[in-house]
Order: structure tokens, then C-alpha cells, then sequence
């Protein structure tokens, strides 16, 4: 065991957030810790780590474990460049490797008695250094930068001159870098795209030690964690699995205590009617029996109420008339900011009830893409025509749509005057909203409190048409489940940008991935086009308009059914041909694969060799033989991690 906790107890003020929470963490465990906003996740870390003091319980962390933490918006700073700031953390290494080149230095001059002690010296210091992985370090500092969505060019970034995300992930490399027993991370996924979220679920599901999490990217937590740890009332309770056996655990033990409170309810009342009962017969024999039945009834363990779920916020979007088959069709669109270009030449089309998400990597220009069809950016070049009917309603991820001086009231009220003042208060209390929260600024809220208004205003439009920029901003599970399900029952169609996966998953019956300044459509979920993207990279390019128009007055774009026919999920059986050829490709791949282990353990072998070989008293007195040993083991050192690099490669 690395970690545990009994028993923590946290209160602000009369507030109660944490009471009797016990858990633990086992060492290479991968644990997570969910729960609404507000459930106290953040607050039940920092008195983990130490930075809040609890009011009650214990922490203990095993004497010979390290530990270190990541908190939200944790950043770097100083004058150091971004690989400089990485590279800070192997300073033990870099110590020890000048060590060993002194040593060298000094082993060739030295004679037969200093010789031999330089030798002890050289043999312990090689060795320390192999054991941390001395060779491979500036190639494992540049991986994790580039994992964590870092390009070359951007190595040399003074650390003082990031925004706060990228130091957030400055921070993350360290810490990753350093190799604790026990990584801590709060929300290590808001700063970081796509790509670099599987990256870092590939790296924490191969961590050599323990990780627990508070995250609340559902898919993200799906592929990591092994355990659940649930705040939900004050109260942790503990769950195996990752999040969706957590989901469905859930699920049937809150359906367990609601019937057991109902069952009990209601024997609780058939008990009071029955006491009734009897006190009105006003015999002393019927009251002597009801006095029995009440005593009775004082001793039983009354059970709480459960905690409703998903039921306080509600979202309900309906359109108000339907638009045509023809929703939105985009032709040759381009855009570029000084000397960054985006993309060029883009064509799509959206048909009636789609339900579409655009994904990329940070920088692409997804969110340029929705602004462009708002009309809040302007193109440099290509059309945008929306068909007959189409109403669009639209969320924006920096709540521009919102007026910062208005109170929550006025912004609802002044986008709908014929609105009555107890349905205004009806609608934001839908959005939890309640009492004097209502003559709140907008200036004074959260993101995710924004979010919410944008919500109900959204709601309130009964457009026909959403555009979505990042919804799931700010929101936590529980919400985003609750937007998840009003979207699967619109009827409306959907074009929406979104890092997270679960909810494209849920929602999204096509994906337009930019990247390259391209769009590459796919039909179908996120695991879908995970599948097609691992397998066979096929999809079809989303760009080409034919020459000609129809009819209508859109441009004649290919349609879902068409553009990406071979990528559909319902595509026929692979032709005997193309069978032979993947299996044949199949067969290369493993021929590689094995031709690649072999050459790494020849290469051990050797090295274990040279090893012997050095320890001979008529090598361990040559210096130039010691050198000219060394030096082939720095190149079996070399070869070994380009090969390993390799089979890392070919074994995906």
C-alpha cells in the first residue's frame, strides 16, 4: 500500500464537504476520484498532498514511496526554455554523467593503484546511470514534449512567455519526468488536444508506479483507471473497475436504496394508518396496541432519501419549425491570420437531423470554422449558404454570446421579452438558478455557471440548427450526461467542436476530423473512427465539389452516404484479394517484429560480454582497451533504443 486515508472529515464553515472518508491506494494502482462540481475532489487532494489542513482523519503515505502532485493550474515559470525547464529535472543524471567523462579523463593518466580505485569509481557510476535509464534520458524528455503536444520549434519558448495551459503542461512533463511512486494529477487533461490525451493515457497505462486522477473526461478515465473513488454527499465510497463499470455499479445501487426507501416509506405510512386506526377505536385495548406499534416504529433505522440523480437541471430542446433536407453547405472555404494558415479549399454539407462533430488538434482552426458560419469571423475565401427554414442557435466556448453587465434576469429577459417573469425564474431554476442567484452578473459567475446560462438560452431559442463550441467546458458528469441526452432527443441537427470523447461517442453520428488543413470525414462515433483510423486510414477526403449545381442551389457536395462509402460500418466483407494482401501485410509486420528481437537480444548479449570482458584483470588494466570497450558499449547503447523505438512501432 502507498496511500491511505481515514476517516477525513472537511467543513467550511456550517458547509460539510468531506465526513468518514476512508480509502487507499495499493502501489501500481490506478485510481480515480469523481463526483459533481462542489462534491470536494480538489479539496480532498490538497489535504492529501498537505496544502489544507483537515479537520479530522489521517494521511499516511509509506516511508520509502515518493509522491508528487499536479493541481489544476499549476505552471512553471522563469528564464529557463521549455526543454531547459525539462531537462532540469534529469540534473542527477547530467551530474553523473560528468562524473563519468571525468573519470575517463583522469583513468588515463592515472597509474596501477589510482587506476584501480577510478576503476571502482567508473564501474559504480555507469552502473547508477544504467540503472536510470542514463542513455535514453534526452530522448525520453523529447518524447514526453512531443507527447504532450509540443513541437520542435517550440523547445526553445521561454517558460515566461506561455499562456497558462501551455505552463500547465510544462508542469505535467516534469512531473512525469520524475517518475514518483505515486502521481497525483487534478484535471491533467483541460489544457491538452486530442492526440496528446492518448498519449498520456498510453504513458499512465504503462507507468511503473501508482496514479490517481480527478478528471472529469469520462473516455479518459475509461482507459485508465482500474478503481473508482465516488464523493457523492460527504461521503467516499469505493468502486472496482473503470468509469463505466463505476456508471453501471452506480446505477443499480441507487435504484437499490430508492426501493428500499420506498419500501420503507411506505410501510412507514401503512404503520401510521394502521396506529391511527386503532387510536380511533378509543378503546384501551386499541390504544395499548397502537402505543406498541408507535414504540416500534420509534426504533426503526429510518433511511435517508437518496440523492436524486440528474434531475435538478433540466434541458429540453425542441425546435419550433423544421428546417429542409438542406441544413448547411460549406464550398471551398480558406482562412488564414497573418502568415499561420489554417485550411483551404473545405467542403461539407449537413443534411437534416445530423449530428456532427469537427475534431482536430489545438490550432487547427475548428472553432475559426463554426465562427465563419456565425458570421462572427469573415472568410477569406469560399461560400456559406444555409438551406430553406434554418434557424440557427449557437453556443459559443468564451460565452461572447453573453452580456457581461447584464444580471442573469436581464440576459434572459431581454433576448425574450414575451417572456412572464415566473417563467424566466422557471427556466433558470431549470439550470440550478435559484432565489437571488437570478440578479447575479454575468461578470460574477464561474465558467462553468456561464456555461449553464448559455444552456438555457440555447434552450429557449427552439432553433432548428445548433452550433456548439465546445459545450462540455465547465461541465461536470453529470451535467454533461444531461446534455448528452437532450441532444440524442433532438430532432434538430448538430454541428459541434469537442475535445471530449465520451460525449462525441455518445452524440455524434458523423466526424470531421481537420487535420493538415484538410477535412477527412468518417460515419459514425468516436470508436468508430478510432477503429478506421487504426485500421485502415481509407476515409475519404471531404473536399471536392462537382463542377455542377442542382437544382436547389446548393453545391452538389457528396452526401454521408457517398463520400465515405468505404468507411461505412456497414461495408461489405473484405474480397478474397484484399483478405491475401492484409494478411500478407499482416505476415511482414511480424516477420519485422521478430527480425527486431533478435537483433536487440544479440545486442544484449554483446553487451553482457563486454561486461565480462572488462572485469578481466588484463582489460580492467588497459585503459585503451577499457575505452574502446566503453565506447561500443555507448553504440549497442544507441542502437538498442533505436530498435526498441522500432519494436515499440511495429508492435502497435
Amino acid at each position: 500500500m502507498i496511500l491511505s486515508c481515514q476517516n477525513i472529515e472537511k467543513a467550511f464553515l456550517e458547509k460539510q464537504v468531506l465526513k468518514n472518508c476512508s480509502f487507499h491506494i495499493e502501489d501500481y494502482e490506478k485510481a480515480a476520484i469523481v463526483g459533481i462540481n462542489g462534491a470536494g475532489k480538489t479539496t480532498l487532494l490538497r489535504i492529501i498532498v498537505g496544502e489544507m489542513e483537515a479537520d479530522g482523519g489521517v494521511v499516511a503515505f509509506s516511508r520509502d514511496k515518493s509522491w508528487g502532485y499536479l493541481a489544476q493550474n499549476a505552471g512553471v515559470s522563469g528564464e529557463n526554455t521549455i526543454y531547459q525547464e525539462l531537462l532540469s529535472v534529469k540534473q542527477h543524471l547530467i551530474d553523473l554523467e560528468k562524473q563519468i567523462r571525468s573519470c575517463e579523463e583522469s583513468m588515463k593518466h592515472a597509474d596501477d593503484k589510482q587506476l584501480e580505485a577510478l576503476m571502482d569509481q567508473y564501474t559504480r557510476l555507469t552502473h547508477a546511470f544504467e540503472m536510470e535509464n542514463g542513455y535514453a534520458y534526452k530522448s525520453e524528455l523529447v518524447g514526453v514534449l512531443k507527447g504532450l503536444g509540443f513541437t520542435e520549434e517550440e523547445f526553445e519558448k521561454k517558460v515566461n512567455t506561455l499562456s497558462g495551459g501551455q505552463k500547465t503542461r510544462v508542469a505535467l512533463g516534469k512531473l512525469l519526468l520524475q517518475k514518483p511512486d505515486l502521481i497525483i494529477l487534478d484535471e491533467p487533461t483541460n489544457h491538452l488536444d486530442m492526440s496528446s490525451i492518448a498519449w498520456l493515457e498510453t504513458y499512465l497505462l504503462n507507468y511503473k508506479g501508482a496514479v490517481l486522477i480527478v478528471s472529469h473526461d469520462r473516455y479518459f478515465l475509461d482507459k485508465i483507471a482500474s478503481k473508482v473513488i465516488e464523493i457523492d454527499n460527504t461521503k467516499v465510497t469505493v468502486f472496482s473497475g473503470n468509469y463505466s463499470d463505476y456508471a453501471a455499479k452506480k446505477e443499480m445501487l441507487r435504484q437499490a436504496q430508492w426501493n428500499a426507501y420506498l419500501n420503507q416509506q411506505a410501510e412507514i405510512k401503512h404503520q401510521e394508518e394502521v396506529i391511527a386506526k386503532l387510536r380511533s377505536f378509543n378503546r384501551e385495548k386499541s390504544i395499548k396496541r397502537a402505543e406498541s406499534r408507535e414504540k416500534m416504529l420509534d426504533k426503526i433505522d429510518v433511511l435517508d432519501k437518496p440523492t436524486e440523480v440528474r434531475t435538478d437541471m433540466r434541458i429540453e430542446l425542441v425546435p419550433r419549425i423544421e428546417s429542409g433536407n438542406d441544413v448547411l453547405s460549406v464550398e471551398k472555404l480558406s482562412k488564414s491570420f497573418g502568415n499561420e494558415h489554417l485550411f483551404s479549399d473545405l467542403s461539407f454539407e449537413l443534411k437534416k437531423g445530423e449530428h456532427v462533430a469537427i475534431i482536430g488538434d489545438n490550432g487547427t482552426g475548428k472553432t475559426t470554422i463554426l465562427k465563419i458560419i456565425n458570421e462572427i469571423v469573415k472568410a477569406d475565401a469560399g461560400k456559406i449558404r444555409l438551406g430553406s427554414k434554418v434557424q440557427v442557435g449557437y453556443y459559443d466556448q468564451e460565452h461572447h454570446v453573453l452580456h457581461t453587465d447584464k444580471t442573469l434576469f436581464e440576459e434572459i429577459s431581454d433576448e425574450y421579452p414575451t417572456l412572464t417573469n415566473t417563467e424566466i425564474r422557471n427556466t433558470l431554476a431549470a439550470f440550478l438558478f435559484t432565489g437571488e442567484d437570478v440578479f447575479k452578473r454575468i461578470s460574477d459567475l464561474s465558467g462553468g455557471e456561464r456555461g449553464r446560462v448559455s444552456l438555457a438560452k440555447l434552450m429557449l431559442s427552439e432553433c432548428n440548427f445548433l452550433i456548439l463550441d465546445e459545450p462540455t467546458n465547465h461541465l461536470d458528469i453529470t451535467s454533461k450526461e444531461i446534455l448528452e441526452d437532450a441532444l440524442n432527443s433532438y430532432t434538430g441537427t448538430v454541428l459541434y467542436v469537442s475535445h471530449d470523447r465520451y460525449f462525441i461517442n455518445r452524440t455524434a453520428s458523423r466526424i470531421l476530423e481537420l487535420s493538415d488543413r484538410q477535412l477527412t470525414q468518417y460515419l459514425g462515433n468516436y470508436d468508430y473512427y478510432l477503429e478506421k483510423k487504426a485500421e485502415t486510414q481509407t476515409a475519404v477526403p471531404v473536399q471536392t465539389a462537382s463542377s455542377s449545381s442542382p437544382a436547389h442551389g446548393f453545391a452538389a457536395f457528396p452526401t454521408a452516404a457517398v463520400s465515405v462509402k468505404s468507411s461505412a460500418p456497414s461495408e461489405a466483407k473484405l474480397s478474397w484479394q484484399e483478405q491475401k494482401e492484409r494478411e500478407a501485410a499482416r505476415r511482414k509486420k511480424e516477420n519485422a517484429l521478430k527480425r527486431c528481437e533478435e537483433q536487440i537480444a544479440k545486442l544484449e548479449e554483446r553487451d553482457r560480454e563486454i561486461d565480462e570482458e572488462m572485469a578481466l584483470p588484463e582489460v580492467a588494466t588497459s585503459v585503451s582497451k577499457l575505452q574502446k570497450l566503453s565506447k561500443e558499449k555507448d553504440e549497442i547503447a544507441e542502437k538498442l533504443l533505436e530498435l526498441m523505438e522500432q519494436w515499440e512501432a511495429l508492435s502497435e
